[in-house]
């Protein structure tokens, strides 16, 4: 961590940081109001998460991250654009999960860019497969959506065949990917990728009903 990561996380961590509890959140009671909620998985250095929640904010956005450079970022990023919206699980993702969301709960899951594991040995570990699928398809609203972004072609295409063959979640674009949703800043780590002439792929899915 930087000084001012360390400085931010120990200032505010209390402050918009939701603690890992065995038990069901209620978004009304932790945001104060009944507005939408997206979670998003492994918000890195969370620049994209308060970008969107500044041009947002009649949305809440509940991140949940482990790593705490990333965790200390984005706090210093919501105290400087004075955003309200946004609150912090610090926690294996897997398990804040199946533990914090009930089933029909959330609006909206981004995961943007997760790592690709790219060895084949290594796939097993990738977040995108079932079962994780299914438990994402269940605590989404009717109508609800996982968008999720990879720089990594191989890892698209595994995850558009994952999410396709998971009961109740729906293509929003059948012929395949996503194109980039507009709202969807551009971050430092895809700008990479692009300089390395990789291929970004997006995949938007909705569930029944």
């Amino acid at each position: 961590m930087t000084g001012a990561q360390r400085r931010s996380y120990e200032m505010f961590f209390s402050r918009y940081s939701l603690p890992f509890e065995e038990k069901k959140l209620d978004f009304s009671r932790v945001f104060g109001n009944n507005n939408r909620t997206v979670v998003e998985i492994g918000f890195g250095m969370g620049i994209a998460t308060a970008q969107i929640a500044e041009a947002d904010r009649n949305s809440n956005y509940l991140g949940i991250e482990v790593h705490k450079p990333g965790i200390g970022k984005l706090l210093w990023e919501i105290e400087r654009r004075n955003i309200s919206n946004i609150r912090i699980i610090e926690h294996d993702a897997v398990e804040a999960l199946e533990e914090m969301l009930g089933d029909g709960s959330t609006d909206g899951f981004h995961i943007f860019f997760p790592d690709p594991w790219r060895k084949k040995r290594h796939h097993k570990r990738r977040l995108i497969q079932k079962p994780f699928t299914s438990a994402l398809a269940a605590k989404l609203k009717p109508g609800g959506y996982v968008y999720m972004v990879t720089d990594w072609a191989e890892y698209g295409d595994w995850a558009l065949v994952e999410l396709s063959s998971t009961p109740g979640l729906i293509n929003a674009y059948p012929s395949g990917f996503a194109e980039p949703q507009t709202w969807r800043p551009k971050t430092k780590f895809e700008e990479k990728g692009l300089l390395k002439n990789r291929e970004i792929r997006e995949l938007l899915f909705r569930k029944e009903g």
